[in-house]
């Protein structure tokens, strides 16, 4: 009889409180969704882990380290699924990791990160709208983006149009570590005659960065820089992984990287 487990992969993080609302949620989700798979998790961030484990005496593997002990307890198939946003390096890292496992399993599945096709846009609008403040003329909502150096990183940009193209011109969106920076959403803000801005992270899960660079009393925090410049800022540290519509398109990922390996 075949043993099968769902190997969830997230970057992780040290903060025990978001990690049950955004993490674990998802994992419970996909546990939910493939009952006869048990469920597995690892991080990509050694620094996460290391933490946890020295601060908290919390083990959790890398994603070898978890791909070593799948094979040592027998499992034959395995459905992988990266919590990761980009189709960046941190997934493509991900990749090569298991790369060496597809022969050592009768079945190696992995899905698909957050923004991979235009429906999976589309559909993080969807469900990113109830959790926006409606803004008048005079206000709008930035999202904070992570960003990276890989070319992957045009997905903020195209999340960007796409929020604007489904009705939604107010929300703009910038990134910590790519483009666009935050200086060029206040350049729109400026000519748009912003008054009121509203933070929010669009991260799986809102933890330093959220805490620190966005809604921190730092003086280089996006709260601080915008106060700074005379607009009313409110803050928002509500992770992708909390909203229940994002960590179903996480589902949907695995379930059709299960399909396409099956036919």
């Amino acid at each position: 009889m075949s043993q099968k487990a769902i190997l969830v992969i997230s970057f992780g993080t040290s903060y025990a409180g978001t990690r049950r609302k955004t993490i674990e949620a998802a994992e419970q989700d996909l546990a939910n969704a493939f009952p006869g798979y048990d469920l597995k998790r690892a991080f990509t961030s050694h620094v996460v882990i290391h933490t946890l484990c020295e601060r908290d005496d919390l083990q959790i593997d890398s994603v070898a380290q978890a791909a070593e002990k799948l094979v040592a307890e027998g499992y034959t198939e395995v459905l992988a699924q990266p919590l990761h946003i980009l189709n960046g390096m941190e997934y493509h890292q991900v990749l090569m990791e298991l790369k060496p496992y597809a022969a050592k399993f009768a079945h190696l599945s992995i899905g698909n990160p957050l923004l991979t096709d235009l429906d999976d846009y589309r559909l993080v609008v969807d469900a990113l709208r109830p959790e926006l403040p409606v803004c008048n003329s005079s206000e709008a909502v930035v999202l904070m983006g992570h960003g990276s150096r890989h070319p992957a990183n045009a997905a903020y940009c195209q999340l960007d149009m796409v929020l604007k193209e489904e009705g939604m011109p107010h929300v703009h969106l910038a990134t910590v570590e790519g483009y666009p920076p935050l200086g060029v959403v206040i350049r729109r803000l400026e000519a748009e005659r912003i008054q009121k801005v509203t933070l929010l992270p669009f991260m799986v899960v809102a933890g330093d960065h959220a805490l620190n660079d966005m809604a921190g009393d730092g003086p280089d925090s996006w709260k601080s820089i915008l106060q700074n410049k005379g607009y009313a800022v409110d803050t928002r540290l509500t992770g992708l992984g909390e909203i229940a519509k994002i960590r179903q398109i996480y589902v949907a990922h695995a379930r059709a990287a299960l399909e396409k390996d099956q036919r």
